[in-house]
């Protein structure tokens, strides 16, 4: 016989825990578990509403959101009362599993931004971003905060979508080596010392039609294992993910948080995980009233409950009470209830959440805070900058007189997008002065009120205060420069009637003009990117093209900047630039990053992580689209794959020039290998220029296979390596057979026997170093614990030859 309290026997299993805590709830207890509650019902000032928490925490909650304040003493206070009323104050004492955002970077009050996801991608270099999320880890359990709402695991295929700069780019490899970083770092080795790490969305977020967010994604079942699902299934994997985040829209027709076949047949029974699914905010209520495949609350309660969804929010809907009444009625099966309750508590158990829920007492020191990460988010930013075009006006002199025009060159507050703690108090502000109309019944959107030091600061102002970033104007001018500004234009609309004029007149003047283009994201539309920013026409703005081509036609170097989240066709007039350069939205350190790169203090190694079209027309467009598929087919048209246009990208995937160059040579490969087997592949890389700098060596393969039209390359490896002049590296690639598999003709993931095609360079489409080798041995079906989702890389140092 059991004793009352033998789930806080801490000997025993998280599992086991669970069951035995399971055995003494009550139905309203166990549907209580599934929900999640925002903050601002239960707290003020980071202090508890009592009467509140008496009506809503009775009998618990399964989660709650982190509170939006300015003063993260309050965060972790806040924390601290609610969990303390859950342990103290009822029944069962289960604490309760606080959330928050935390893409790149915790969203909380005064602690660092590091670059968006689409720039970490672009620096090819996962390694920094497991210590980024390291920082972050640690960062968050001193705020009490143990679930983090990220990463962004979705593959991004067309850029009308507004929220690609969430994400890792275009790529399935590139994006798991990220996903598996990410999730290895948040949740450290032992997730009794970490925070639970949340890849989203599943399933097929970054294909909606029409580019729309939370639209339907209708893809083939083979497309969808072997590309849209393999960065996620790699990080269940390969680093114990334990929370899956639905999406929006539908999957083949089916909303993603009620159907079974996406959250129970394919993310548990074939790709193996065995935590817990989160609901995408309000996607319960979009099941009922957007999409319409329910009547009531307890239908969308009972579908989704038998999908496989565990918990909802960011508020009480269909789960709760209306669960509890379903299950009461014979409606749903205790079962079905007790396999989601059975999860969250197992993930509390494994956090320690029963042993210490709460957040170390105390203010939260700031200045420690917020300088662990800063010299990292330096580095990132400085890794993120992208190279494409260079006459030789790179790097800048300091003697020069440089004209900083365009919408970005001025402000500081574009290299903070969306899901980071400023564009949050933007949203948050925006909502309570009525941006959506009446708030009434939506408390739980008002943050909590500002000191006298940040009140009365607009976004521009309260960055720089709290970050100490500049524009990019200020960070040239920092190097010696002699600058004038001159934005010309702003995003989208016109300043003035002469506002060109004057752009055009300190271009003139000026011995090179820096052209800074691009976009911004912010919530709520606010920006021309981000979530609830998507757009039906991806180039440059007109008013930017209008500016370009003004600047352009004065006759001085120009050295085109853009900032930008993804990828924009470009005109003539940029396209013909001097320079041109890309970046990103990269947080506090972005502009003074960029601004080394553009003087030389660090040497631009970034890669692009999608690829820029020739037009927008030509979405989606990917490097590892399938044989004669896209722009993999022959042209057929005059020399032409339509009739108007080449379906070539103008840049592709993995490209990135340098201020030196890099000669590749010495490839070698296994030359047959078994179907359980790996591959070797080597080759060096030498630095034959006059400076130091890094070079991203990829790898890719194409899999000749039988029936299954396989894509006509694909990603398989890929190594930074820093080198100073004449210096070379042997880069030594352990290729596992079972990253050539694919859904066969059974739709089971298999390795078979195939001739696989080699190629290495410095881009998607850079063959410089060809091979070939073939996998022999029976036809073998892989089971994904047990499969090997990336390779490894060794390096090992040559000798030093004198550059040419």
């Amino acid at each position: 016989m059991t004793g009352a309290a033998d789930h806080l026997n801490a000997s025993k299993t998280p599992a086991e825990r669970a069951g035995l805590l399971l055995d003494r709830m009550t139905v309203a207890e166990k549907s209580r578990q599934l929900t999640c509650l925002m903050p601002m019902l239960l707290l003020r000032d980071g202090r508890l509403l009592e009467d509140a928490a008496t009506k809503l925490l009775a009998t618990g909650i399964g989660a709650v959101v982190s509170l939006q304040t300015e003063d993260p003493t309050r965060v972790a206070t806040g924390v601290n009362e609610v969990q303390r009323f859950l342990v103290e104050r009822t029944r069962l004492g289960i604490p309760t599993l606080f959330q928050v955002e935390a893409l790149n970077g915790v969203v909380a009050p005064r602690h660092p931004i590091f670059p968006t996801a689409i720039a970490l991608a672009a620096t090819w270099s996962p390694d920094l971003v497991r210590e980024m999320t390291d920082i972050i880890r640690r960062q968050m359990i001193r705020l009490g905060l143990r679930h983090a709402l990220s990463p962004v695991l979705d593959i991004a295929f067309d850029s009308r979508w507004g929220r690609v700069h969430e994400t890792y780019g275009e790529d399935p490899l590139l994006t798991a080596a990220f996903g598996v970083a990410f999730v290895k770092g948040i949740q450290g080795d032992d997730l009794s010392t970490g925070v639970v790490a949340t890849a989203k969305h599943f399933l097929g977020f970054g294909l909606g039609q029409g580019g729309l967010n939370a639209s339907s994604f209708e893809a083939g079942s083979r497309f969808t294992r072997d590309v849209v699902a393999f960065p996620i299934e790699a990080a269940i994997n390969a680093a114990g993910l334990r929370s899956v985040m639905t999406s929006y829209g539908d999957v083949d027709g089916i909303p993603a948080g009620v159907s079974r076949e996406l959250l129970h047949d394919l993310l548990r029974e074939q790709m193996g995980f065995d935590g817990f699914v989160i609901a995408d905010y309000m996607a319960m209520q979009h099941a009922l009233d957007r999409q319409l495949v329910a009547t009531d609350k307890g239908e969308v309660a009972r579908q989704a409950l038998h999908a496989g969804l565990d918990l909802e929010a960011p508020f009480i809907f269909a789960y709760g009470e209306t669960l509890a009444a379903e299950v009461e009625a014979g409606r749903v099966p205790v079962a079905e209830l007790d396999t989601a309750v059975l999860r969250l508590l197992t993930v509390k158990f494994e956090l320690g959440l029963f042993e210490q829920p709460y957040a170390p007492e105390g203010p939260v020191e700031i200045t420690p805070t917020t300088a662990e990460g800063a010299e990292l988010a330096g580095e990132l930013a400085e890794r993120s900058v992208v190279l494409l075009e260079n006459d030789g006006v790179l790097p800048l002199r300091p003697e020069l007189r440089i004209a900083v025009v365009g919408p970005l060159g001025h402000e500081a507050h574009q290299q903070f997008a969306t899901y980071t703690y400023p564009v949050g108090r933007d949203m948050y502000r925006f909502m309570e002065s009525g941006g959506l109309g009446n708030l009434a019944g939506m408390d739980f959107f008002r943050a909590d009120p500002e000191g006298a030091d940040t009140r009365d600061l607009d976004s521009e102002g309260y960055i720089r205060y709290r970050y100490g970033t500049r524009s990019l104007a200020e960070e040239i001018a920092d190097h010696g420069a002699e600058v004038v500004v001159e934005p010309g234009c702003g995003l989208t609309e016109h300043l003035d009637p002469e506002a060109i004029g004057r752009a055009v007149a300190a271009a003139r003047a000026a011995d090179v003009v820096v052209v800074a283009l691009g976009g911004h994201s912010a919530a709520i539309g606010g920006g021309t990117e981000g979530e609830g920013t998507d757009t039906a026409d991806v180039a440059l703005p007109a008013v930017q093209r209008e500016l370009a081509d003004a600047v352009a036609a004065a006759g001085t170097p120009v050295v085109a900047v853009l900032i930008q989240g993804r990828p924009y066709p470009l005109p003539p007039s940029v396209l013909e630039s001097s320079a041109l350069v890309v970046a990103s939205f990269a947080g506090q350190a972005g502009t003074r990053g960029l601004a080394r790169a553009l003087f030389g203090e660090v040497n631009p190694g970034g890669k692009l992580p999608y690829t820029i079209p020739r037009h927008g027309g030509q979405f989606p467009i990917y490097h590892y689209q399938r044989a004669d598929s896209g722009y993999r087919r022959a042209a057929v048209i005059n020399g032409m794959h339509y009739r108007d246009l080449s379906a070539t990208p103008q840049y592709p995937f993995g490209f990135g020039r340098s201020y030196t160059s890099f000669e590749l040579s010495d490839f070698e490969a296994t030359p047959v290998v078994n179907t359980d087997g790996t591959v070797t592949v080597a080759l060096t890389v030498r630095n034959v220029g006059d400076r130091s700098g890094a070079e991203v060596v990829q790898l890719y393969a194409r899999v000749n296979a039988a029936v299954v039209t396989r894509p006509a390359q694909q990603l398989a490896g890929f190594a930074r390596v820093p080198l100073d002049p004449g210096q070379a590296t042997r880069v030594t690639f352990q290729v596992s057979a079972d990253q050539f598999a694919f859904s066969g003709v059974d739709h089971r993931v298999a390795v078979e026997p195939a001739t696989v095609d080699l190629f290495a360079g410095t881009s998607s489409d850079d063959r410089r170093l060809e091979g070939s080798l073939r996998v022999v041995g029976d036809r073998r079906v892989l089971q994904p614990a047990k499969r090997t989702f990336l390779p490894t890389v060794e390096f090992a140092p040559l000798g030093a030859s004198q550059p040419s």
